[in-house]
Order: structure tokens, then sequence, then C-alpha cells
């Protein structure tokens, strides 16, 4: 395919794939669940954390989650007594424990009583049109109150050449937005244009399968050499394509 038509080819498959339908299957119906914008966040950033592995595992653990959470989220989230952290402990999916997710609630109350907010510690930084130091700020500031030091591997780091796929996924659950079910685009102050794909193995096998991609790794470096493929077809818009290298690799296994 030339250039012109693997972007048709492409668009098609985002068509497809991005469509209220996608959520029937997808983590993204747990914050789906929540009108409230904070809720949405943590819904949805608490999802993101814990999604590797089996789809299905994947919603029925965020399900709990919110289960354990009382439906409420923010409202636990901001107000929570160290009583109500008991029911909390027990919570395992894979290696997320009960530890890791006690700090995470713990982490989230300073965020927002302290730091106005996930929209607000995630915002780009610097004028920069990456993420990048975005999230390596924002996980030394999640780790800034006391914790235990297994923690610390369920937020990843880009200056470390992670990917950081769940991050990136969780950003563009919350800052694109195209009416179509995908995405919620709730955080007005921050700039589709600079969201990058969120890379995992059947993202990376696809793309490398069609010439988008040809780092072997699935590293942040992999990651720089996707986001400027994918800023080539649509420099406004350039994560739209996760719908469509997702969806070929998961759904069509292309």
């Amino acid at each position: 395919m030339n250039k012109r038509e693997l972007k048709d080819f492409l668009d098609d498959k985002v068509s497809l794939y991005n469509n209220p339908k996608f959520i029937e299957s997808d983590p993204i119906q747990i914050p789906n669940a929540f009108s409230k914008k904070e809720d949405i966040e943590i819904a949805g950033f608490l999802t993101a954390t814990i999604s590797w592995g089996n789809r299905k595992m994947i919603i029925k653990n965020a399900s709990k989650m919110m289960q354990l959470l009382e439906k409420t989220p923010y409202d636990f989230i901001v107000n929570h007594s160290t009583k109500d952290l008991e029911s909390i402990t027990k919570f395992v999916h894979r290696t997320f424990n009960g530890i890791d997710f006690t700090h995470f609630i713990k982490s989230l109350q300073n965020i927002y009583k302290n730091h106005g907010g996930l929209e607000n510690v995630l915002a780009v930084k610097n004028n920069e049109n990456t993420y990048k130091t975005a999230i390596h700020e924002f996980k030394t500031l999640f780790f800034e109150i006391p914790h235990e030091a297994r923690t610390l591997k369920h937020v990843s780091d880009p200056f470390k050449n992670s990917a950081s796929k769940r991050i990136n996924m969780f950003l563009r659950w919350m800052v694109r937005t195209d009416n179509k079910g995908g995405d919620f685009g709730i955080w007005n102050t921050h700039n589709p244009a600079n969201l990058s794909c969120p890379l995992d193995v059947h993202s990376g096998n696809v793309a490398r399968k069609l010439k988008l991609l040809k780092r072997k790794q699935n590293d942040w470096k992999a990651l720089v050499e996707l986001d400027t493929s994918l800023r080539k077809m649509d420099r406004s818009d350039p994560v739209k394509y996760d719908f469509a290298l997702f969806g070929l690799g998961v759904f069509e296994q292309f």
C-alpha cells in the first residue's frame, strides 16, 4: 500500500471499531458508568492501571474496585477514613494487590485535595508536544507520600524508556473526543494532538506489519517512532488510529 492507501485503510478501520459497540468488550465501560467528571477520571485511572491480561478479568476486577469504593469513587477517595480502607486490603488483580490499591487511594486523595486533580497534574509541560515529562513528573508526585516500594512498578516512567501503555490509554480516554462513545473528552485544558498511542503487543505488531514502526521493542523510543507515523496521517487526532491498530490485532488477527 502507498501512503494514501494506507491512510484510507486505517481510516476505514477507525470507523469500524470506534463506535459504542466497542464499549461492550472494553474496560472503558467501567468509567462509562459514571457521569460526574471526577468519578469518570478516578474510575478511568484505576481501570487503566489494572488493564493488562485477560480483558474479561480486567473488567471483572475493575468492577470490584468500584464496588469497594461504594460506587462513588470521588467521594470515597476524598472522604474515606482509615476504617473504610479495611475492605480494600483483600483486593488482588495479578500483581496489583490491596497494598497497592490502598496507596492509590491515598495518593489520589492527595492529588485532589492538594494538587488540583488529575487533569491538572497530568498537563503537558513547557510547551512540549508529548506527555513524556508530564507522566514522569506525575509519577514523582504520585509517590511523594509514604508508600511501599512494591507499588512503584504500577506507575510507569517514560524517562526509563517505558511506553507507558496504560497511562497513555487513560489519557486518550480523558482527552480525546469524537462523540462516538470511545473516549470521554472531558479534559478541555488538554490537546488531543499531544496524545500518544497506547502501544502494546497487538498495536505494535500491526504497526510493524504496516511499516509504521521498525523498532522491535515496545518502549518509549518505539512510541516516538509510531507517533511520528500516525501524526503524518492526522496531526490533530493521531491516536484515533489506536482503534484501527488494536482492532486489527485483537479482532482480526491481522
